[in-house]
């Protein structure tokens, strides 16, 4: 009888607990009974956690008791917003937060002051919170696959950063605040929407990389062809019929392109003008030569 009776109370007592409080399948099964600071890893330089492809749809509450963390990757799965508490984590240095469903970035994405790297793209951000112009320490950011058609007038504070990717946006035109960014090396605005490019884009004296395929653009200013830094031009898919003669200022620019990773000047797929379909076809200093020339006579 004792035995039975125990039996019964065991019983009701699983009962209970299924009731319970229950975890999230992915955040029960991504802890599995641990310290969720098991989950992390000390590298030489970082404290990091990486969470990519667990099938999210909300990041887990123990992530914000977590402030040791410096690289946080949090990419590839389902979710759809990102809490006031990523402030909490003060001391992360790259954070990606890349295919997710994200439609906006909290405010508080501006406390995260030692931020070098961010990857927000493929989402589904319409804007950018001008607090992110906060992360002065910003190097790297890739907002590219989202449906951003401006940027805020107060990312000229960016100072720092280097590589920014745009790609894949709606962009019209590039925002003015970009031209503030004289530290850019790296520069991609290709698959949007623009028309032109702005005089101003000379100001960014230190970019080497310059991607602005797949756009509607139909004429190429003069004050690019003193961006002597550039060492890859692409653009490829526009509607340019001439090109500026001073373009044969661009002397690190080693060979007409046709591969997307080499460098060089790509300028395929554009209803250019004769003689210079066949200009090109001759190569980069065959073209040169010819808008040299062409300059020298007007």
């Amino acid at each position: 009888m004792g035995t039975e009776h125990s039996k019964r109370e065991g019983r009701r007592s699983m009962v209970f607990l299924r009731k319970g409080p229950k975890l999230p399948a992915w955040e029960d099964a991504l802890l599995a009974g641990k310290e969720p600071k098991s989950l992390l890893k000390r590298g030489l330089r970082y404290v990091s956690l990486s969470l990519i492809m667990k099938g999210m749809t909300s990041t887990p509450d123990f992530l914000w008791g977590l402030p040791e963390v410096q690289k946080l990757n949090l990419s590839r799965n389902q979710l759809m917003v990102i809490p006031p508490s990523l402030g909490k984590l003060d001391r992360l240095v790259v954070l990606n937060l890349g295919g997710n469903c994200l439609k906006c970035l909290p405010k508080e994405i501006g406390l995260l002051r030692n931020l070098k790297v961010l990857f927000v793209n493929m989402n589904r951000l319409t804007e950018v919170p001008a607090e992110l112009s906060l992360c002065r320490k910003l190097e790297v950011l890739s907002l590219s696959h989202n449906c951003i058609s401006q940027l805020p007038l107060s990312f000229t504070d960016l100072t720092s950063l280097r590589k920014l990717n745009l790609s894949n946006n709606r962009f019209v035109q590039i925002p003015l605040c970009i031209f503030a960014l004289r530290n850019l090396d790296f520069l991609h605005l290709g698959s949007n929407r623009l028309e032109g490019i702005a005089e101003s884009v000379q100001y960014l004296v230190n970019l080497q990389i310059f991607i602005i395929e797949n756009n509607n653009i139909r004429t190429l200013p003069r004050s690019l062809c003193f961006i002597t830094t550039l060492e890859l031009l692409n653009v490829d898919y526009n509607a340019i019929q001439t090109l500026p003669d001073d373009l044969y200022l661009l002397h690190r620019l080693p060979r007409i392109a046709w591969n997307p990773m080499d460098k060089g000047l790509h300028i395929a797929h554009n209803p250019l003008s004769r003689p210079l379909p066949e200009v090109v076809e001759g190569g980069l200093a065959v073209l040169f030569s010819y808008l040299r020339e062409k300059k020298e006579h007007n």
